[in-house]
C-alpha cells in the first residue's frame, strides 16, 4: 500500500503507526507544515505555511484559517500527484487544523482515515464548565457552533475515523459517531513502568527520590482547562498539614486550550499573586517545560500525582502516570472517569471542591495504606486496555491495512 499521513506537527498521534506500517513494507510519506522541524521516523514532504487570514468576522475566522490551511495542504498534495506521480491508497490525517477538507479532489480513489480528536459543544462539556474562568453566554455558544464546522466536514469526508476514548468518540454527533472507532494512541508499558530507583534533580540541586513525599502536577501549560487553579488553592492546606512534602509542578506558562486571565501576564503569575502568600515557596517547584526523561522521572518519584481536567481531550499524562504506577488523585469528570474508578485504580473527587482536593492529596502523601493497591490496579488498567505494543498498535496497524485495495 502507499500510505499518506498528513499532519502539521506530524509525527503528532502517530509516532508508532507510521513507523509500524513502513515497517511492514508500505509506502508511508507524510506532508506537513513547513515550519515543523520535528524529527520525522518516514519521509517527509512540507507544505507552505498558510498566513494569517484576515477577517472581521469572528465567526468565520476559525473556518476561514482553517480552510486556507487545507488549502495549501491540497496544494501540496497536487504538486506530489502532478510532479511526482504518488497516488496514496490511503491518507490518515487529523482535520483538526482543516487539512484535511480538499484532499478528495485531488485524489478522490484514495481511503480517508481521519483521527476524531474531539467535537466541541455548546452544552456538556468545557464550554460554560467553569463559571469563574469563561461563564457560558449565547455569543460563546454561537462561536462553538461555528468553529466546529470545519470538524464535522471532515468527519463526514472520511471513510472511517478513530478517536483515542469513547468519551471523545462520543463528543461526535450520533449522525457521524457511527464511523468512528474508539482505538487509543498506546503506552509503551515497558518503559513507563514504576522505577524504584527513580529520582529528579530540582534546578537548585536538590534531588528527589522514589518514596519521597512528593506531590505531583503535570499539563502542557499550566492553566485553569487542566486545574492549574484549583490545585494551587488546595496547596496552601495540603503543605499545611505536610510540613515535609514538595510539590513539582511541570508546565509552561502559555494557555493551550482557553485564555490568559484578564488581569495577570498568565494564570501562574495570577495564582501566585492570589495565594502565594499563604506557601511555603522554596517547597513548591516550577519546572515549566522540561526533557521526556525528566517528566518520566517525576511520573515515577511522585507520592501522588494530581490530574484534574475539564471535561475535554484526555491527557496523555494521566495515562502514562497510570503505567508508571501513580497514585492518582484526579476529577471526578467524564473523561477521567472512563479510565478511574474511586477506590479500585485511583481517587477521584470533585473538580472544583479544593477541600476534597486538600484533603485526598493529603490523604496520599500521608501514606495512604490502600496506595500500593491503588498503584497495582492502575498500572494493570494500562497493561490490560491501553498497552501500545501488544494492543492498540496492531489494532490500529488491522484497521489502516482493512482498507487496503486488496481487501
Amino acid at each position: 500500500m502507499k500510505i499518506l499521513f498528513v499532519h502539521q506537527n506530524f509525527p503528532g498521534q502517530f509516532p508508532h503507526l507510521a513507523p509500524a506500517l513502513a515497517a511492514r513494507g508500505h509506502e508511508v510519506v507524510a506532508l506537513t507544515d513547513e515550519r515543523n522541524q520535528r524529527p520525522s521516523p518516514v519521509r517527509v514532504l512540507r507544505y507552505k505555511s498558510p498566513e494569517k487570514v484576515q477577517t472581521d468576522s469572528a465567526l468565520g475566522r476559525t473556518y476561514s484559517e482553517h480552510a486556507e490551511r487545507g488549502l495549501l495542504a491540497a496544494r501540496g498534495a497536487r504538486a506530489m500527484r502532478d510532479r511526482h506521480g504518488f497516488h496514496p491508497d490511503v491518507i490518515i490525517g487529523h482535520p483538526g487544523w482543516g487539512e484535511t477538507l480538499f484532499l478528495r479532489e485531488i485524489w478522490p480513489e484514495a481511503k480517508l482515515l481521519v483521527y476524531a480528536e474531539l467535537m466541541y459543544r455548546t452544552r456538556g462539556h468545557d464550554v460554560g464548565f467553569d463559571p469563574e474562568i469563561s461563564p457560558a453566554r449565547d455569543e460563546t455558544r454561537f462561536l462553538t457552533v461555528a468553529r466546529s464546522a470545519h470538524l464535522l466536514q471532515g468527519v463526514l469526508q472520511a471513510d472511517a475515523a478513530i478517536a483515542p476514548t469513547r468519551y471523545q468518540a462520543d463528543s461526535f454527533p450520533p449522525e457521524l459517531r457511527g464511523k468512528i472507532g474508539v482505538m487509543h494512541d498506546g503506552i509503551d508499558t515497558d518503559r513507563v513502568a514504576p522505577n524504584p530507583d527513580a529520582a529528579l534533580t530540582l534546578p537548585d540541586g536538590r534531588v528527589l527520590r522514589a518514596g519521597d513525599e512528593v506531590l505531583g502536577f503535570v499539563s502542557r501549560s499550566l492553566e485553569p482547562y487542566r486545574g492549574f487553579h484549583v490545585f494551587m488553592r488546595a496547596l496552601p492546606r495540603v503543605l499545611r498539614e505536610r510540613p515535609d512534602a514538595q510539590v513539582v509542578l511541570i508546565g509552561s506558562e502559555g494557555v493551550s486550550y482557553g485564555g490568559k486571565p484578564h488581569d495577570a501576564g498568565s494564570w501562574k503569575e495570577k495564582l501566585l499573586a492570589e495565594v502565594g502568600g499563604d506557601l511555603d515557596l522554596g517547597r513548591v517547584h516550577f519546572l515549566g517545560r522540561v526533557p521526556y526523561d525528566d517528566y518520566l522521572s517525576l511520573l515515577q518519584v511522585a507520592r501522588v500525582h494530581c490530574y484534574l481536567t475539564y471535561p475535554f481531550v484526555l491527557s496523555w499524562s494521566l495515562t502514562e502516570a497510570m503505567s508508571a504506577g501513580a497514585y492518582v488523585v484526579g476529577s471526578d469528570t467524564e473523561p477521567v472517569r472512563e479510565l478511574i474508578r474511586d477506590g479500585e485504580n485511583g481517587r477521584l473527587v470533585p473538580f472544583f471542591d479544593r477541600d476534597a482536593l486538600a484533603t485526598a492529596l493529603v490523604r496520599g502523601l500521608a501514606g495512604d495504606p490502600d496506595a500500593p493497591r491503588l498503584r497495582e490496579a492502575a498500572r494493570t488498567t494500562i497493561r490490560k486496555g491501553y498497552d501500545l505494543r501488544s494492543l492498540c498498535l496492531p489494532r490500529q496497524i488491522d484497521w489502516v491495512e482493512s482498507f487496503g485495495p486488496m481487501r
